[in-house]
Protein backbone atom coordinates (compact mmCIF):
# COMPACT_ATOMS: atom_id res chain seq x y z
CA UNK A 1 0.00 0.00 0.00
CA UNK A 2 1.11 3.51 -1.32
CA UNK A 3 1.49 5.64 1.80
CA UNK A 4 1.31 8.98 0.15
CA UNK A 5 1.86 13.23 1.73
CA UNK A 6 0.71 15.74 -0.62
CA UNK A 7 2.22 18.67 0.37
CA UNK A 8 1.20 21.56 -1.34
CA UNK A 9 1.20 25.65 -1.43
CA UNK A 10 -2.61 26.92 -0.98
CA UNK A 11 -6.06 25.64 0.04
CA UNK A 12 -8.54 24.04 -1.67
CA UNK A 13 -11.46 26.60 -1.78
CA UNK A 14 -13.68 25.71 -3.97
CA UNK A 15 -16.29 23.10 -3.69
CA UNK A 16 -16.15 21.97 -7.35
CA UNK A 17 -12.37 20.82 -6.89
CA UNK A 18 -12.90 19.48 -3.17
CA UNK A 19 -15.40 17.13 -5.06
CA UNK A 20 -13.12 16.01 -7.45
CA UNK A 21 -10.78 15.13 -4.63
CA UNK A 22 -12.81 13.26 -2.72
CA UNK A 23 -13.50 11.25 -5.57
CA UNK A 24 -10.02 10.36 -6.20
CA UNK A 25 -9.74 9.65 -2.49
CA UNK A 26 -12.54 7.28 -2.22
CA UNK A 27 -11.33 5.70 -5.49
CA UNK A 28 -7.51 5.77 -3.93
CA UNK A 29 -8.60 4.33 -0.54
CA UNK A 30 -7.90 0.00 -0.97
CA UNK A 31 -4.74 1.39 -2.71
CA UNK A 32 -2.74 4.07 -0.29
CA UNK A 33 -3.38 5.95 2.30
CA UNK A 34 -3.00 9.67 1.62
CA UNK A 35 -2.14 12.66 4.10
CA UNK A 36 -2.86 16.64 2.75
CA UNK A 37 -0.78 19.10 3.75
CA UNK A 38 -1.12 22.61 3.02
CA UNK A 39 0.89 25.52 3.46
CA UNK A 40 -0.79 29.34 3.44
CA UNK A 41 0.62 30.85 0.31
CA UNK A 42 2.10 34.24 0.89
CA UNK A 43 0.53 37.07 -0.53
CA UNK A 44 1.58 38.28 -3.65
CA UNK A 45 2.40 42.06 -4.11
CA UNK A 46 4.22 42.31 -7.37
CA UNK A 47 6.07 40.19 -9.58
CA UNK A 48 9.28 41.50 -7.97
CA UNK A 49 8.34 39.57 -5.01
CA UNK A 50 8.97 36.20 -6.43
CA UNK A 51 12.36 35.21 -5.10
CA UNK A 52 10.96 36.81 -1.21
CA UNK A 53 7.76 34.42 -1.45
CA UNK A 54 9.44 31.29 -3.03
CA UNK A 55 11.99 31.60 0.00
CA UNK A 56 9.39 31.91 2.81
CA UNK A 57 7.40 29.16 1.36
CA UNK A 58 10.59 26.74 0.97
CA UNK A 59 10.97 27.44 4.26
CA UNK A 60 7.72 26.41 5.40
CA UNK A 61 7.52 23.79 3.34
CA UNK A 62 10.95 22.43 4.65
CA UNK A 63 9.59 22.31 8.34
CA UNK A 64 6.29 20.37 7.26
CA UNK A 65 8.55 17.60 5.44
CA UNK A 66 7.68 13.98 6.54
CA UNK A 67 10.65 12.27 7.84
CA UNK A 68 11.77 9.15 6.12
CA UNK A 69 10.08 10.70 3.06
CA UNK A 70 10.88 10.34 -0.78
CA UNK A 71 10.09 13.44 -1.94
CA UNK A 72 9.10 14.54 -5.49
CA UNK A 73 8.69 17.87 -6.49
CA UNK A 74 6.26 18.83 -9.00
CA UNK A 75 8.20 21.00 -11.53
CA UNK A 76 7.50 22.29 -14.98
CA UNK A 77 11.30 21.39 -16.57
CA UNK A 78 10.76 17.72 -14.38
CA UNK A 79 10.71 14.37 -15.93
CA UNK A 80 7.68 13.43 -17.98
CA UNK A 81 6.87 9.92 -17.84
CA UNK A 82 3.71 8.35 -20.04
CA UNK A 83 1.39 6.69 -18.07
CA UNK A 84 3.04 3.00 -17.91
CA UNK A 85 6.38 4.83 -16.77
CA UNK A 86 4.55 6.61 -13.94
CA UNK A 87 2.90 3.51 -12.74
CA UNK A 88 6.76 1.32 -12.88
CA UNK A 89 8.06 4.88 -11.22
CA UNK A 90 5.54 4.65 -8.65
CA UNK A 91 5.68 1.09 -7.96
CA UNK A 92 10.15 1.60 -8.12
CA UNK A 93 9.55 4.59 -5.24
CA UNK A 94 7.13 2.52 -2.77
CA UNK A 95 9.61 -0.31 -2.72
CA UNK A 96 12.19 2.23 -0.93
CA UNK A 97 10.18 1.50 2.36
CA UNK A 98 9.19 5.00 2.50
CA UNK A 99 6.46 7.50 2.41
CA UNK A 100 6.22 9.45 -0.65
CA UNK A 101 5.76 13.36 -0.58
CA UNK A 102 4.56 15.26 -3.54
CA UNK A 103 5.31 19.16 -3.36
CA UNK A 104 3.03 21.28 -5.32
CA UNK A 105 4.40 24.75 -5.62
CA UNK A 106 1.96 28.43 -5.29
CA UNK A 107 1.28 30.83 -8.55
CA UNK A 108 5.23 31.21 -8.52
CA UNK A 109 6.11 27.49 -8.43
CA UNK A 110 8.85 25.63 -6.15
CA UNK A 111 12.36 27.70 -4.87
CA UNK A 112 15.36 26.00 -6.42
CA UNK A 113 16.40 25.05 -3.33
CA UNK A 114 13.48 22.73 -3.09
CA UNK A 115 13.51 20.98 -6.38
CA UNK A 116 17.45 19.98 -5.17
CA UNK A 117 16.27 18.74 -1.63
CA UNK A 118 13.41 16.25 -3.83
CA UNK A 119 14.88 12.98 -4.68
CA UNK A 120 13.30 13.49 -8.16
CA UNK A 121 11.18 16.31 -10.19
CA UNK A 122 8.08 15.52 -12.34
CA UNK A 123 6.14 17.03 -14.89
CA UNK A 124 2.81 16.85 -15.46
CA UNK A 125 2.90 18.61 -18.12
CA UNK A 126 4.44 21.62 -20.11
CA UNK A 127 1.31 23.81 -19.62
CA UNK A 128 0.88 25.38 -16.10
CA UNK A 129 -1.70 25.03 -13.88
CA UNK A 130 -3.41 26.10 -10.67
CA UNK A 131 -1.99 24.18 -7.52
CA UNK A 132 -5.96 23.62 -7.21
CA UNK A 133 -5.82 21.94 -10.46
CA UNK A 134 -2.72 20.29 -9.93
CA UNK A 135 -3.96 18.22 -6.85
CA UNK A 136 -6.88 16.57 -8.74
CA UNK A 137 -4.48 16.10 -11.71
CA UNK A 138 -1.73 14.29 -9.39
CA UNK A 139 -4.49 12.04 -7.81
CA UNK A 140 -5.79 11.08 -10.93
CA UNK A 141 -2.58 10.16 -12.26
CA UNK A 142 -1.70 8.37 -8.54
CA UNK A 143 -5.21 6.45 -9.10
CA UNK A 144 -4.48 5.44 -13.20
CA UNK A 145 -1.09 4.53 -11.81
CA UNK A 146 -1.75 1.84 -9.15
CA UNK A 147 -4.80 0.93 -11.74
CA UNK A 148 -1.85 -0.02 -14.03
CA UNK A 149 0.02 -1.87 -11.20
CA UNK A 150 -2.98 -3.66 -10.50
CA UNK A 151 -3.94 -4.81 -13.71
CA UNK A 152 -7.82 -3.21 -13.70
CA UNK A 153 -9.37 -1.66 -16.55
CA UNK A 154 -9.31 1.86 -15.54
CA UNK A 155 -6.57 2.55 -18.08
CA UNK A 156 -6.57 1.39 -21.85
Amino acid sequence: MLDITILSVGAIKETYWRGAIAEYLKRLQPYSRLTFIEIPEEPLGSINDRQRILSIEAEKIIKQLPKDSQVIALDKVGVNYTSADWANKLDEWSKFGKKLTFIIGGPFGLSIDIIHKAQASVSLSKMTFTHQLTRVILLEQIYRGVTILQGKTYHY
